[in-house]
């Protein structure tokens, strides 16, 4: 009969360890989640004290570290958040987002081969996880990597084709080793994304660049072309003559009406200009795309979009007197599908 009880007592103690354990968790789930709206709020401090509680009832809560490490670092806390983060990894060795928590903290700390390191990690463990591409795509094009950085853009595109910021930075790494027509391309499907922020400017800034890139007004009725030695043997070459026979036989036109006219040449040879024999994401999310643009009837619209951040009242005006033509690009861009 004592034999009997102890079991009975044991079975008692186990099931209650058991309810202790699971109500201990949905406590800390529920600290965690307290926590992370204090985080959105902006109220750091109080969100670390959250999350401090969740791990005091449950060491080992992944998400609880994570967050934690994700707010030290919000906060400015970088090298506080690392020890939660490496716990974390220990906890879910495959968490692509701790991977990349930590690349970001050590490129702020101006060490960017551990961040690398981390990144590429976080990519072995969790191929899907697209920030990790993006990031290693940012800091490899601090090192001035740009091909690096080019590869890791185009793969933070495929697994999120609307990421302006992935868009941007393909942009960027191309424009930075010469591509000019990819470039081009680039900043657009960027614009057509964010078209009203402060980055919609230095984007704006960089495709009148590429634009005039090799052409110099030297009268009011004459231009002289410049050819690089480094274009030379490049796509490059094409863009200077589309662009002056867009408006040779034009006059009197305004700044957009002259952009519409150019990007539209262009856009007539984007297979030219990209050289992207050989390169199927480049052929079809770009050249493809913006090929099947140009043809489509909506050029003046999106050329009225995309510079909306530099022109707001024209373009606003403009756009209220032609709203059937914004609604039409509006339609156009919802059902034509961007394939890599």
């Amino acid at each position: 009969m004592k034999t009997l009880r102890l079991i009975f007592l044991l079975v008692i103690t186990l099931t209650c360890s058991k309810l202790a354990l699971g109500q201990a968790k949905e406590t800390a789930d529920a600290l965690v989640k307290q926590g992370v709206a204090l985080h959105d709020e902006g109220k750091y401090r109080e969100a670390i004290d959250k999350y401090k509680d969740a791990l005091k009832l449950a060491p080992d809560n992944g998400l609880a570290l994570y967050e934690l490490g994700y707010t030290l670092f919000s906060s400015g806390k970088g090298n506080d958040a690392i020890p939660y983060l490496e716990k974390a990894l220990q906890i879910n060795p495959d968490a692509g987002g701790a991977y990349d928590l930590l690349g970001s903290i050590y490129d702020d700390d101006k060490q960017p081969d551990k961040a690398i390191e981390y990144y590429l990690k976080g990519i072995k463990e969790d191929p899907d996880y697209q920030r990790l591409y993006y990031n290693l795509s940012l800091t490899y094009y601090r090192q001035r990597k740009y091909a690096e950085a080019e590869a890791n853009a185009i793969k933070a595109i495929t697994l999120d084709p609307k990421h302006p910021s992935s868009q941007r930075m393909y942009a960027l790494a191309t424009y930075s080793q010469n591509k000019l027509g990819r470039s081009l391309l680039a900043w657009c499907s960027f614009l057509l994304i964010e078209p009203q922020t402060k980055r919609s400017l230095e984007a704006m800034t960089f495709v009148k660049t590429i634009i005039n890139s090799g052409i110099k007004v030297t009268g009011e009725k004459s231009v002289t072309l410049t050819i690089n030695e480094k274009d030379l043997n490049t796509p490059n070459l094409l863009m200077p003559t589309a662009v002056l026979a867009a408006t040779s036989d034009k006059s009197n036109l305004g700044t957009v009406d002259s952009l519409t006219l150019q990007l539209k040449s262009l856009f007539e040879i984007t297979h030219e200009i990209t050289g992207d024999k050989g390169q199927p994401f480049v052929s079809a999310f770009f050249s493809d795309y913006f090929s099947a643009l140009g043809k489509s009837g909506n050029m003046p619209a999106f050329a009225r979009l995309m510079t909306i951040s530099i022109y707001p009242d024209e373009n606003k005006k403009w756009f209220t007197e032609h709203d059937n033509e914004l609604t039409a690009l509006d339609k156009w861009i919802t059902s034509t599908k961007r394939t890599f």
